[in-house]
């Protein structure tokens, strides 16, 4: 099995881009009078006892949407940059039905109607609820298209009731539903991306559930795209302080002497190979905190012979030791 000759590790260093302005900025937004589109897909779910978590489609305008304004009740109760399309609306009374609305705003100051208003009802409270619900099992998650996928579990158990599932990827939050559902239908997913998802349960008092078990998924290409160029046969290992990773890399014109190594969907290394590391496997050992029980998740994209990077690698889990 080749091993590196050297490996370089890379620290990212964030830059701030400078504001691209055009060349009559301030009268094309004069000018502009249009408003956007009223936001549609509204939907509103009920966390806990306080809070509803509210979604909603992008919007459209002929310049740019630039943000979008939450309402409850008829009033303005959260302001969103164009890029964030969900939100918790948090101190709600308990055992109440809460009216949403969303509209959609432009550089010019141009406000979309009101969507469509959705409502949600809180749970009522459970005094001195600390009782976290158990963890969903047997997550699995199962591509719909090049976007989209859905994710089914087993429903968890609490001493009152689940009211909200929340679905994370790589850790993030990206989706709510009811307590009495085991599914969900994500919508906004990347082509020929690597994915890996959990889900946990939430009660009317905000206590959260352990993760479930990872399901990782790679969202199959998009018509007319290029061949697969994503290292394959990966798998992961954890021992005290470190984590060794093995594949193939993908096969090209020339052979591949550099990868990048991504944990938990940010940059972590770049391996480069001094010869020609044959056709694999390969394996890296990567260290990383001695610390029990952190959950990673790793993907590899190797650098092509015209120099761009390829696909990323499905990923793989791995739980520290």
């Amino acid at each position: 099995m080749q091993r590196p000759l050297t490996a370089t590790l890379l620290t990212l260093t964030a830059l701030a881009a400078a504001p691209l302005s055009a060349c009559s900025g301030t009268a094309a937004a004069a000018r502009d009078t249009r408003p956007p589109s009223v936001p549609a897909g509204v939907t509103a779910t009920a966390g806990s006892a306080t809070t509803v978590h509210v979604m909603w489609n992008a919007a459209t305008d002929d310049k740019a949407v630039t943000g979008y304004t939450v309402h409850h009740q008829g009033r303005p109760v959260k302001e969103l940059p164009a890029g964030t399309l969900m939100t918790d609306v948090t101190g709600l009374a308990p055992a109440t039905p809460h009216t949403f609305t969303v509209r959609a705003r432009d550089a010019a100051g141009n406000v979309s109607a009101d969507s469509a208003a959705v409502t949600a009802t809180t749970p009522a409270a459970t005094a001195e609820d600390r009782t976290p619900p158990s963890r969903p099992t047997a997550l699995r998650v199962t591509p719909t298209g090049p976007g989209a996928a859905t994710l089914t579990w087993r429903p968890a158990r609490d001493d009152t009731r689940v009211t909200a599932y929340d679905v994370y990827q790589s850790g993030t939050r990206v989706h709510t539903v009811p307590g009495s559902a085991t599914e969900a239908s994500l919508t906004t997913l990347r082509p020929a991306t690597a994915y890996t998802f959990t889900v946990r349960a939430r009660d009317a008092a905000e206590n959260s559930s352990p993760d479930s078990d990872a399901a990782d998924l790679t969202t199959p290409a998009a018509p007319g795209r290029r061949p697969a160029t994503a290292p394959t046969g990966v798998t992961a290992t954890a021992a005290k302080g470190t984590i060794t990773v093995t594949w193939t890399p993908p096969r090209t014109a020339t052979p591949v002497k550099e990868h990048q190594l991504h944990l938990n969907g940010r940059f972590a290394t770049t391996i480069v190979w001094g010869a020609d590391p044959g056709p694999g496997p390969v394996e890296y050992t990567l260290t990383v905190p001695a610390t029990p029980g952190v959950r990673y998740a790793l993907t590899l994209r190797a650098r092509l012979p015209d120099g761009t990077w390829g696909d990323f690698s499905a990923p793989r889990t791995v739980v520290t030791v």
